[in-house]
Parts: C-alpha cells; structure tokens; sequence
C-alpha cells in the first residue's frame, strides 16, 4: 500500500566516503572501475547528499578543475548517483539545483561534466550545454562534456 505523503528532502554536505555506496552500485553496477576518484579527499572538492526521510538515496561531487574551454573559477560535477528505487522522482535535480546554490555562493563561474549520453537530457533540463563531439569512455559508453 502506498502512502500518499511528501518526503522529507534535505540537501546537506557529506563525506567523500559517504558516496561510495551509491556510486558503486549506480555508477559501477558490473563494471570494473574505481568508484573512488582523485581528488575526492582533495579539501577544494565539494560533496553533497539528499536524504529522502533520512535516506542518502542521491549523491554529487564537485573538484575544483579547470576545462580549458571556459575560463574563471570552475567546478567539475562527478559521481551524479541516485539509488536505483529512488529515480525519476526529481531528486537529482534537487541535489544539483542545492549544489549549484552552494557553488555560486563560492563565485563558481563554470560548472562542467562528462555527461552519459543517457543523461543528456537531464543535464539539458537542468541548463546545461554541450561542448565538442560525443566521445567514448571505457566500458561506460558515450559521453558528452557539458557546462553551465
């Protein structure tokens, strides 16, 4: 029986630790690559959490790197990752909506990502624009760098 009641949303920073479930079996669901990134514990790079009633179900990282492309102060999004029941109910675009407040509060001129060809669409809704041609990533597929 469903419950037709609102969740209680925060968006709070967290541990880089704190992402590696979600990345793991999101991102790297039978896949054999790193779901710890350089930089993760680098003290510039931001991570961020939504709790759905206290649940971590949507996770985010931002490393302050640069894309020769765009100039100023730029953040890198990486290891966008909501849990699999929890999708496709608008989390994701409030932990980056969150996130972005966050990063403008610090003077972020740029905001950019490897965005999955799958999540082009997400990132397009969410006010972003591609750069280049799509490009492939190992065992991952296609992707496209995207700013906003």
């Amino acid at each position: 029986m469903q419950h037709n009641r609102e969740s209680k949303i925060i968006v709070k920073p967290i541990k880089a630790s704190d992402t590696y479930p979600l990345r793991k079996s999101v991102l790297r669901k039978n896949i054999d690559l790193p779901y710890e990134f350089d930089g993760d514990d680098d003290p510039n790079t931001l991570h961020f959490g939504l709790f759905a009633d206290k649940e971590l179900v949507s996770v985010v990282s931002f490393m302050q790197k640069p894309l020769p492309d765009l100039g100023g102060k730029q953040y890198q999004l990486r290891g966008m990752a909501t849990a699999t029941p929890h999708q496709n109910k608008g989390y994701g675009r409030q932990l980056v909506h969150a996130s972005e407040e966050a990063l403008a509060k610090l003077n972020t001129d740029a905001i950019w990502c490897n965005a999955r060809v799958n999540a082009l669409i997400f990132y397009k809704r969410m006010g972003y624009t591609t750069i280049g041609e799509e490009f492939e990533i190992e065992q991952i597929g296609g992707h496209y760098k995207m700013y906003k």
